[in-house]
């Protein structure tokens, strides 16, 4: 299957040339790391990867590096026996199934950054194959050369690509093979452009996480606006019922009114017996405006308590929920907090921590070995010099 072009690269010098070489990021790290080891013997390593072509231009992918059991130099001149060989050849198909040997690396102090005859010989003849790479660093100047093989000759490439991906096949290796070379927490290789790009898939996480919480917030903002809108139809209707009741009241005290008056009418024409109905009257007209009266006191009480009843009702509905909101959250953070301790129960056991949502440094050393004092041990080990420059999902090597 043809690759794709990497989209989270960085250019190292002139990349005119062709091929164009792509070398990952961890890749560059385990150089790095074998040039801290380099004395006055030289470190080699096969680099392990894959060629692809277009119409256009052709490209180089290295994914992948093995050390070398052993770098012989005789006089001026570099030997790779077959115990070698044999030994690379194993850890590429154990590590590397699918990669090719593309070239090999070399790490030697105080020697020039340019192939003899005897090494572009020896070149040729261990990687015959068209666009074959060999590295050639300084360790103490940190100095690297990069040549291809075209033209039956070694030419000189004048810049190259860093990119960044999930690299699990050389993680695993360099977890194998970290105490046979050496490695302590101490070392550290700075490099400025993997932090910048870890700063920059931070910055993008923090982006992703504002936009949810701002749609969180929407949903929220939505959920209170329809609780004011249902409360104030509510209240118009209770004011309506107030205005109707109130509209009754009316209507019996203005009866009770007409009634008083039509009684002192008669009072005024009578002879004994229309007095004696008259007085008869006035005590009908009094108990009916008794009545009335009673009437009036039980329909305000009963009016006034049925608004204050339901405004009671809706008071401890709206609380009921909210109390149900919230055991529903904390039974969600009680379930979210089991799910948490699972993983963090089998996260790093084989040496490789996945950084979890909330991690830092001093919470993974804390998870991994019971203190904090292992900072800055992770954080060389994975070539890192803040230890803020992680992000969600990175896989970072244990010391």
């Amino acid at each position: 299957m043809e690759r794709q072009i990497p989209k989270n690269v960085r250019q190292i010098g002139n990349v005119s040339d062709s091929p164009k070489i792509y070398v990952e990021d961890y890749v560059d790290t385990f150089f790095a790391q074998l040039c801290e080891k380099a004395g006055e013997n030289p470190i080699g390593a096969f680099l392990i990867g894959d060629m692809q072509k277009s119409d256009e231009e052709e490209y180089v992918y290295i994914y992948g590096a093995i050390q070398m059991h052993e770098l012989k130099v005789s006089g001026n001149d570099y030997e790779i026996d077959d115990d070698t060989w044999k030994k690379a050849y194993e850890d590429c198909k154990q590590y590397f199934e699918d990669g090719e040997m593309l070239g090999w690396f070399v790490a030697h102090s105080g020697v020039p950054l340019s192939p003899e005859h005897n090494m572009v010989k020896l070149h040729k003849k261990s990687f015959p194959k068209k666009n074959t790479v060999l590295i050639m660093k300084d360790p103490v100047e940190k100095d690297e050369v990069y040549y291809v093989q075209k033209f039956n000759d070694l030419m000189e490439i004048g810049g190259h690509y860093t990119y960044y991906e999930k690299n699990p096949c050389m993680q695993n290796y360099m977890i194998s093979t970290r105490k046979k070379n050496g490695v302590s927490p101490s070392e550290t290789v700075e490099d400025r452009a993997a932090k910048d790009f870890r700063s920059l898939v931070r910055t993008r996480e923090e982006q992703q996480q504002h936009k949810r919480t701002n749609r969180l917030m929407y949903a929220v903002s939505a959920c209170l606006v329809l609780i004011v809108i249902i409360m104030g139809v509510t209240t118009l209707n209770n004011f309506d019922k107030m205005k109707s009741v109130q509209t009754a009241l009316n209507k019996i005290t203005n009866n009770s009114s007409a009634d008083t008056q039509s009684v002192e009418a008669k009072e005024t024409n009578g002879s004994v017996t229309a007095v004696t109905g008259e007085a008869a009257g006035k005590q009908i007209g009094e108990g009916d405006s008794g009545q009335a009266a009673e009437e009036e006191d039980k329909n305000v009480p009963d009016g006034s308590a049925g608004d204050a009843g339901t405004q009671d009702v809706d008071k401890p509905d709206a609380a009921d929920n909210k109390n149900a909101d919230a055991g529903n959250a904390d039974s969600q953070d009680a379930d979210s907090g089991k799910e948490d301790s699972k993983e963090a129960g089998a996260n790093g056991s084989d040496g490789v921590y996945i950084v979890e949502q909330g991690d830092t440094l001093a919470i993974i050393s804390k998870k991994m070995y019971g203190d904090i004092s292992h900072v800055d041990a992770i954080c060389k080990m994975n070539g890192l010099t803040n230890g803020n420059l992680i992000y969600v999902g990175q896989k970072l090597v244990l010391p």
